[in-house]
C-alpha cells in the first residue's frame, strides 16, 4: 500500500516539475530539487564566483540557513536584516543589494505557467530580482505553486501578507486578526506588485522548486 505522503510528495512533484518546464520556456534557468539540501548545495555551488551576495527579506533563505556556510566561504553578505544595524545602515545595505554579485531571494508565489507574482513594501528585494545583481537565484518551495496571477495575488493577500506582518510585529490590521483588509495602515507592506512573466532580458535568474514546504 503506498503511504499519503509518498502519494502528497508525488502529486506536488508533477506541480514541481510543471513549474520548472514553465519557467524555462519563459526564459529562466530553473531546476528542480528534490529535498532542501540539493537547493542549498545548488547555492553554494553558485557562490564561489561570488565576491558579495545579497539577501531579499525571506524566510525560506532563513529554513535553509546558508548564512553559515557562505561566511565560510569568505563571502560579503549583505543583509539588511542583520542585528544591530541602524536605519541608515540597513538603507546602504539594500543599495548596495542592487550591485551584489548574487542575490538570494524567495518569491510570494510562482504559478505553474512559469510566473513570479511578488507583493513588496520597500521594494528593494522585488527591484534586485529583476535588474542590477549579476546573478539571482529565487527559491521556491512546493507551498508557492499556484495555478495563476490572480491566485498567486489572492495567495499573497490571504496568507502571505498577514504572516509576514506578524512576523515582522507590524502594526497592521492583518497582523491582528490574519485577514486582509486591504488596509491603509502606514505600516503596510502591500505596496508593490511585481509579476515577472518572462526572465528579465539582462539578468541572470535562476530559479530553484524544491519539492518542500519553505517559508510563507
Amino acid at each position: 500500500m503506498v503511504e499519503p505522503k509518498e502519494i502528497l510528495d508525488w502529486t506536488y512533484e508533477q506541480k514541481c516539475l510543471k513549474a520548472v518546464e514553465s519557467l524555462k520556456k519563459n526564459g529562466f534557468t530553473a531546476v528542480y530539487c528534490k529535498t532542501r539540501k540539493e537547493a542549498i548545495d545548488y547555492i553554494l555551488d553558485q557562490a564561489k564566483e561570488a565576491s558579495t551576495i545579497g539577501f531579499g527579506g525571506s524566510m525560506t533563505l532563513v529554513e535553509l540557513n546558508v548564512t553559515e556556510a557562505l561566511t565560510e566561504m569568505g563571502k560579503e553578505l549583505l543583509n539588511h536584516n542583520a542585528p544591530n544595524l541602524s536605519p541608515e545602515e540597513k538603507m546602504a545595505i539594500r543599495r548596495r543589494q542592487l550591485t551584489c554579485d548574487l542575490f538570494l531571494t524567495s518569491t510570494n508565489a510562482l504559478t505553474i505557467t512559469g510566473c513570479l507574482v511578488n507583493v513588496d513594501g520597500t521594494g528593494n528585494r522585488a527591484a534586485s530580482m529583476f535588474f542590477g545583481p549579476r546573478k539571482v537565484i529565487i527559491i521556491a518551495g512546493r507551498n508557492k505553486i499556484v495555478g495563476s496571477i490572480e491566485e498567486g495575488l489572492n495567495r499573497i493577500k490571504t496568507y502571505a501578507a498577514p504572516a509576514n506582518a506578524r512576523r515582522l510585529n507590524l502594526s497592521t490590521p492583518c497582523a491582528d486578526t490574519g485577514f486582509c483588509s486591504g488596509c491603509n495602515s502606514p505600516a503596510r507592506i502591500c505596496r508593490i506588485t511585481t509579476i515577472l512573466e518572462k526572465k528579465p532580458l539582462l539578468t541572470d535568474i535562476h530559479v530553484l522548486v524544491v519539492n518542500e514546504y519553505l517559508g510563507f
